[in-house]
């Protein structure tokens, strides 16, 4: 390996399939070779790269960490002319704890020099790694060249005291690697999208690039695996806190920056493998900032993560084609499209079902949609079957008045013929219901929740209208540039919301308006707010606020048995929240003198 004074570094931002660490070594593998066709001396790969993020349980496998270890063994063979920083599971070194660190290795000179173990382990939201790892006994430097190397791994990063009100562990690895002589920060990372995220991310890799004088390179991983969509965005900041150079969002990329006087990154010469297309060498890191691109932010990103998580959970999981429901309501819609962007028109089959009570206008709505994104769409009358069921059920239900019961045998009817499209074509059934919805228990079990992915279980339906606007409407939208116009018919966007399941009925008829319910979900659920504060800082009247948060908890068991969705929000109904079906806490409730009073009985 030939050393020099400028050290050319390559971040390599890849997409892994969880499980799969012969197909994530060839893409490592692939881009070992891609950076030191770049002239790379170091080329740097995600968090777990060779098992991709999150593996769960299948740490657990001794058989899969051994398939790890043989991975890295072979990498680090390759690693002659330009050296990697890989991350993988790998069993401790200690006799106590877990078994296993989470770890990144440097892999030069034909093999492992140095091995990098995760500090800070979270466990909270989505993760859970101290059901795993052993947090790592140290943080080391890893000479390299003429730069001494601070390599940390994701978690690492986020114990900054300046921008957390509560630092949620002891130690914080930045400083210390800062302390024990670091030239560079290195951070592998696997960071899932949550909405504006990346905004923070930077805000953390800036603090410690300033605080400490060092630039900091940060590579995350990119794709969809299950419930999680992983951005990418991957990043280097210079010692002054200014974005050098990032790699695209939710796409697979490899950039490449030169890295001159313990300090300063400059762009690297132009590159075939996406590498920035710059060639003069700038100390100014405000003259180079410039050229970066901004990144999605908003319902654009939104809009990103919930096509690329949906296009990879199919891919990973052996599906090429999807189908769902349409009803020419404006979740269907959103549905349709976001799965037409994700697998191509030709690829996504949609099915009206209309009952005695579904308007004529709806089923137009629905034909119209399928038409703007050349969709086949069949019409699957349900009256039929639903008039044999009345009958089948009318001797058991003599006397009784009809209720939800009647509602939900036309919805539970739907899913029959849904699973059996899906069974029949080998479709994956994309359920359309969103967040809003989920929360408060309005869905039916086996009827509009059959399904394989509820794509919008974590979009808020005042967020279903933001980003159908903005597919209509925006320049920079996908779908509106590929159909030359407006996908989504208006009438889906502006009509009432209905289920129509009997005559004349609009969600209104049971719940708030959308806004409303929406603050008090992101209230309750993700910010953990307490019914009294939501009705003090809304003005919310309280009858509203406390029979929404009662419908939240008891619809518990219904969010357990629907599929699994995708994450966007800062907490999904998911593997990040973790509350008991059978269970009475009542959030009116206080303590008093060792006995519970309710406020609100």
């Amino acid at each position: 390996m030939t050393y020099n004074s400028l050290m050319r570094i390559a971040l390599a931002q890849i997409n892994p399939t969880v499980g799969d660490v012969a197909g994530n070594a060839a893409l490592i593998a692939r881009d070992i070779e891609r950076a030191r066709n770049q002239d790379a001396d170091l080329v740097v790969f995600p968090e777990m790269a060779v098992i991709g993020y999150p593996p769960m349980d299948l740490l657990h496998k001794p058989s899969a960490i051994e398939q790890c270890r043989v991975a890295v063994d072979e990498l680090a063979s390759k690693c002659t002319d330009t050296a990697a920083i890989i991350g993988y599971p790998c069993p401790s070194d200690s006799e106590q704890g877990r078994s296993l660190y989470n770890a990144a290795a440097f892999c030069a000179d034909g093999g492992i020099q140095h091995r990098h173990v995760k500090s800070l382990l979270p466990t909270y939201d989505v993760f859970d790694e101290r059901r795993y790892f052993e947090p790592g006994p140290r943080v080391d430097i890893t000479p390299f060249q003429n730069e001494k190397l601070g390599i940390s791994i994701c978690e690492d990063l986020w114990n900054d005291e300046e921008l957390f009100s509560r630092q949620l562990y002891h130690d914080n690895p930045i400083p210390e690697l800062a302390e024990r002589g670091a030239t560079v920060f290195i951070n592998c990372s696997a960071s899932p999208f949550v909405v504006n995220k990346h905004d923070f991310r930077l805000d953390l890799m800036r603090s410690a690039a300033r605080k400490y004088g060092l630039p900091m390179v940060y590579c995350n991983q990119v794709g969809g695996n299950t419930e999680l969509v992983f951005d990418g965005l991957s990043c280097v900041i210079d010692k002054h806190g200014e974005i050098i150079t990032q790699a695209k969002g939710f796409e697979e990329d490899l950039i490449v920056v030169d890295m001159p006087n313990h300090g300063y990154a400059t762009p690297g010469r132009p590159s075939s493998c996406g590498g920035v297309s710059w060639t003069s060498e700038q100390d100014d890191a405000s003259s180079s900032a410039q050229h970066i691109v901004p990144h999605a932010t908003g319902v654009e990103s939104v809009y990103h993560a919930l096509v690329l998580g949906l296009r990879d959970y199919c891919r990973k999981c052996g599906f090429s084609s999807a189908v769902i429901g349409l009803s020419g309501g404006i979740d269907s819609a959103l549905t349709c499209a976001l799965a037409v962007a994700a697998l191509g028109n030709e690829n996504v089959r949609g099915f009206a079902m209309p009952s005695r009570y579904s308007s004529q206008g709806s089923v137009d709505d629905a034909l119209e949609l399928a038409k703007r994104l050349n969709v086949q769409c069949d019409v699957v009358p349900i009256q039929p079957a639903h008039e044999a069921l009345d009958g089948m059920l009318a001797p058991v239900f003599a006397g009784l008045e009809p209720d939800v019961t009647e509602e939900n045998v036309q919805a539970r009817i739907r899913g029959v013929i849904m699973m059996a499209m899906s069974n029949k074509f080998r479709s994956l059934l994309v359920t359309t219901g969103n967040k809003s919805e989920l929360a408060v228990g309005y869905c039916t079990l086996y009827g509009d929740m059959c399904g394989g992915l509820a794509i919008l279980s974590d979009v808020p339906k005042t967020m279903v209208w933001e980003l159908s606007c903005w597919i209509n409407k925006n320049e920079s939208s996908p779908l509106r540039k590929q159909f030359n116009g407006p996908v989504i018919p208006e009438n889906s966007i502006t009509k009432p919301p209905s289920a129509e399941l009997k005559p004349d009925q609009v969600d209104q008829d049971s719940l708030p308006p959308y806004d409303v319910l929406d603050e008090i979900i992101e209230r309750y659920v993700e910010f953990d707010q307490p019914t009294d504060i939501i009705i003090a800082e809304t003005g919310f009247d309280e009858p509203t606020v406390n029979r929404m948060v009662r419908l939240i908890d008891v619809n518990e068991y219904k969010r357990k048995q629907a599929a699994p969705g995708l994450k966007v929000t800062s907490k999904a109904f998911g593997i990040g929240r973790r509350m008991p079906i059978a269970q009475r806490f009542d959030p009116n409730a206080m303590l008093m003198n060792g006995t519970t009073s309710a406020r609100n009985p």
